[in-house]
């Protein structure tokens, strides 16, 4: 039997670098957002060959070879403006409100409320060979916690949108149900002049070297809530609601374990859990110099929904703790619970001579983004 007979069966070899699966909706549907306005980058494209072929280069080195690390969400370029954004593939049966209330929080008065810390959409496409998908398109976002956090001023700005945010949501009866990690992004337009790979993030847009990037305290930026696949909208007419557990990103909530999944609970205590726990591992256990605020996180992730505080609450509890910090209190570092002593002394030193450049430039601090 020859060679190739006996491999006839065995599925083609996957040449390092090609498209994922995963990757195939995009490619099929790149004319049609074409059409739509939208541009994929070279590697969506129908007639793409790859810009390693025929070279020494590794494919991991070139633009074109940076696969999707999330198979529902990729970057485009708006062809009437050059602006970046984002393509959000979701499920209509699967999500049935997600495209609604991202176009709740569009809509007027609300997009004008500076409490507004939700993701603002910019339109909503039906798909045209899949009658349950939708592509939501969005701002070009980035991961609120990259680059990490620097000073203490820094952590209290972000603290205090994600309370503002979560306090207008929760003011317009709308629980978020999903709070985690992942669906906390940021603005990267200030920090980020000229953008980024949306890939690789730490290279300029074309690979062609490191992006340029400024500090929080250089360039303070907007912090904000994405992702309303859980999400509801309540009728205060209808009382207080109570739903069944559905598990996010965060699966540690007190209610819903041991006997508690099948029970319906108050979405909006189950919301405070979510963002208190999201402080408590993201800073305060990973970091020193927090510790003001280990009693509002302690109480927004008590066991009991009924003994947390409510989103006005913690708001009117959080702006004491602020009002209560010193300006060099604000400038002070936060240090990583896993620095090692010689570590922590450099980055000590360069700590001090940054923020003698701060003050230098008379740059506040706690960096608040105009609104």
């Amino acid at each position: 039997m020859s060679v190739d007979a006996a491999q006839g069966d065995a599925p083609p070899r996957r040449v390092p670098g090609c498209l994922h699966k995963s990757e195939l909706y995009w490619r099929d549907r790149q004319p049609w957002l074409q059409k739509h306005g939208y541009l994929l980058r070279p590697r969506y494209s129908p007639d793409w060959r790859p810009s390693w072929e025929g070279t020494k280069k590794w494919f991991f080195t070139c633009e074109d070879g940076q696969a999707l690390h999330h198979p529902s969400v990729l970057d485009a370029t708006r062809k009437s403006d050059g602006r970046f954004v984002m393509l959000k593939k979701t499920s209509k049966e699967v999500h049935p409100h997600e495209a609604e209330i991202a176009q709740y929080f569009l809509s007027q008065p609300l997009s004008a409320d500076s409490r507004n810390h939700c993701v603002q959409i910019i339109e909503v496409l039906q798909d045209p060979e899949e009658d349950d998908t939708l592509i939501i398109v969005m701002p070009f976002l980035r991961q609120f916690n990259d680059p990490r956090f620097e000073t203490v001023g820094e952590c209290i700005e972000f603290f205090r949108q994600m309370f503002e945010g979560l306090h207008f949501m929760h003011d317009n009866q709308v629980a978020h149900r999903d709070i985690m990690e992942l669906n906390v992004m940021m603005d990267p337009n200030p920090m980020f002049p000229d953008s980024f790979h949306p890939i690789s993030q730490d290279r300029k847009r074309d690979f062609s070297g490191q992006a340029k990037r400024f500090t929080r305290t250089e360039r303070p930026t907007k912090y904000l809530y994405v992702d309303y696949g859980h999400a509801r909208k309540y009728d205060p007419a209808e009382g207080p609601p109570h739903e069944l557990p559905l598990f996010g990103g965060d699966r540690s909530v007190p209610e819903f374990q041991n006997d508690g999944y099948d029970k319906p609970y108050s979405p909006f205590p189950t919301d405070i859990y979510y963002l208190g726990n999201l402080i408590r591992q993201c800073f305060l256990q990973r970091y020193t110099g927090l510790e003001f605020m280990h009693p509002l996180i302690s109480d927004m992730v008590l066991a009991d929904p009924a003994e947390r505080p409510t989103a006005d609450q913690v708001v009117d509890r959080f702006e004491e703790i602020r009002r209560g910090l010193t300006a060099w209190r604000c400038r002070a570092r936060i240090v990583s619970r896993k620095e090692d002593s010689v570590t922590k002394l450099f980055k000590d030193v360069r700590h001090t001579f940054q923020k003698a450049r701060y003050l230098l430039k008379r740059l506040p601090p706690v960096p608040t983004p105009g609104r």
